[in-house]
Order: structure tokens, then sequence, then C-alpha cells
């Protein structure tokens, strides 16, 4: 017997959702979820869409596509040093292929589960596959990491390495030969795009010690430019300091440079601090156990009609002149 939208629904999805801690104050079953913040906080609320043949491969691996759909929604609370509590999720689908939702299922728990980040509400419907989460999660109002915080004088940072997922899909793409890499790279190459890690742990250790920050989903070219609009400043990046696996630095150096600077999909943080505030950045890496690396400087506009804009440079503090875009959903490329 096919599964009908209810069954679909309680089999793979409120079943688990209930064995998970429950602190919502209504979660599955009703018209609405009810949710409330923690005492003295306030509700930090994103969503994100994943759309086959956008975001993801039509033959993508279900599990590994069940922890990116919540990854890339926990990353948003990261960025605002909020922690989880909760999530709804719709689900279009052709059809409901019951292995497919099972392993979906098996990735988004594990993850949610991690984080202690219960599945509160969501929709079902048939459809070309697209997925999309909305996220809830606690955060102090005054120590939300926000985008508009950056301060002249500031240092940027950049959380893991950069630019792995994108020479992961290079690989899929076959856009370069993969004996370049051994079995351990190009299995890190994948688990860069397939299974992208949240910083949450880093975001909360930034709190106090952040003036602004966002997380790498475009491309940190176009990233660090929404932090710098926001906050009417401009940028000097040293692009030989953004850190790049040993696995990206085999391929040339402009496709290096490329895929770290406007590859996207890293989810990792990018973010902006005071210099005093240095030793206790690399102290919050460290607790949080991913390495957090100074890639340049914020500086004031000059004068009113300047614009934010990024200045690259390289280690002899030469300007480079790169043409680099930040990942546009709307770009038929």
């Amino acid at each position: 017997m096919p599964l009908s939208e209810f069954s679909l629904i309680e089999r793979f999805f409120a079943r688990r959702a209930r064995r998970g801690p429950q602190r919502a104050v209504l979660g599955i079953g009703d018209d609405c979820a009810l949710i409330a913040p923690a005492a003295g906080e306030v509700l930090a609320v994103s969503t994100d869409m994943l759309v086959e043949g956008r975001h993801f491969l039509p033959n993508a691996d279900p599990l590994a596509l069940g922890h990116k759909t919540l990854a890339v929604n926990l990353s948003d609370l990261a960025a605002m040093g909020a922690k989880p509590r909760a999530f709804t999720l719709a689900l279009a689908l052709e059809s409901p292929r019951e292995a497919w939702l099972e392993a979906f299922a098996e990735g988004l728990f594990a993850l949610a589960d991690r984080y202690d980040c219960e599945l509160i509400g969501g929709d079902t419907t048939r459809g070309p596959l697209n997925l999309c989460v909305t996220v809830f999660g606690d955060v102090p109002a005054q120590a939300a990491l926000r985008r508009d915080g950056a301060r002249d004088g500031d240092d940027v940072w950049v959380s893991g390495t950069l630019g792995d997922a994108r020479a992961g899909l290079g690989l899929m793409r076959a856009e370069w030969d993969a004996s370049l890499f051994d079995e351990r790279e190009r299995a890190s190459l994948h688990e860069a795009l397939d299974r992208p890690e949240p910083r949450i742990a880093l975001g909360l250790a930034l709190r106090g010690l952040a003036h602004a920050a966002l997380d790498v989903s475009d491309g940190l070219a176009g990233d660090l430019l929404h932090i710098l609009e926001r906050s009417r400043m401009r940028a000097d990046v040293d692009v030989d300091a953004v850190p790049r696996s040993q696995a990206l630095r085999k391929l040339p150096l402009d496709v290096q440079r490329q895929c770290a600077l406007a590859g996207g999909d890293d989810y990792e943080l990018i973010f902006t601090a005071p210099p005093h505030a240095r030793d206790a950045i690399l102290d919050a890496g460290a607790r949080a156990q991913v390495a957090v690396t100074r890639i340049g400087t914020i500086t004031a506009l000059r004068h009113a009609t300047d614009e934010p804009a990024i200045t690259w440079r390289d280690a002899s503090h030469a300007q480079l002149s790169l043409t680099l875009h930040g990942f546009d959903h709307f770009d038929a490329n």
C-alpha cells in the first residue's frame, strides 16, 4: 500500500521527533507549533531551501542530504552566536520512496540529535524534490553576532579551510583530473561538499568577542561583502593567508583562488574582531576544536561617496586584480 502524506510524516519524521528532547511548548500534531525563547534571550530564526539540480545533484546520497539540509540552517544560527532549539521541515518529492526517506531521515535526525534541535512541524507535498527548513535558536539580544557590527581596524577571521566543497563539486563534474588526489583526499573533498559541519560551538564561543559575523555559504568574496555593505566599511584581504587544505593546494593557483574565494558551500564562519582579542579568538577556536585564521583588516570608508569593497592582496601586500563573485541563485550559469 503506497504511503499517504500523513503516514509518511508519522513514520519517518513525527515518530523520530518524539524520541528526542521535547523543548517546544507544543510540537508536531497541531496547526502550529508553540515555542518560547529562554528567559532573557530572543529567538534567532532562519530559513534555507535546497532545490534538486540547483543545490544538489539528482543522485545525491539521501543520508548525506538529510545531514546537509539541516546543517546549512544550523550554520546560520552559528553565524549569529545562537544555540539551536527547534526546526520545521517542508518537503516536496515526486514519489514517497521508502528507502530514500529512511536514509534522509537518518541523516537529518543524527545531526538534530547532536545539537538537541527538535523537529516541531512542517509540511509534505508532491512535486520536484525541494527541501526547506526553518530553524530556531536562542541568543541574548546584545550578544547576537550581526552583519552590521564591523569596525575600523578590526581583524578579519575565517574558520576551517575554504574551497574544498567547490573542489569536491569539480571532481564530481570531472572539471579536473581526479588522479591529482589520493583516495583520502578525494573522500575529504566529497565530504566537504556533502556533509558540511555547522560551527555552532565556535559561534557560541565568539559571543562578546566578535563584532560581526556570517557563514560562508555563497563564497568568501560575496559573503564578506555582505558584512562590508551592512557595516559601511572596506576590507583588505591577504589572499595567501586564506586557509586551504593540502588537497586543494594540488590544483593550479588560479583554480585554488577561485575555489577558496568564490566557490561557496563551505559553511565556515567569517567574522571581524578587534586586534586586542586575538589571543581570545585563538582560544575560542581551540575550545571549539576548529582552526581560526586571520586573513585581513577592516578599514573605514574615506569619503562619503566611497562604496564598500574588498581589496585583494598577496603575501607581499601587492594588490591583485581578481574578478570574483559570490554564488547567485538566479545566475543562469
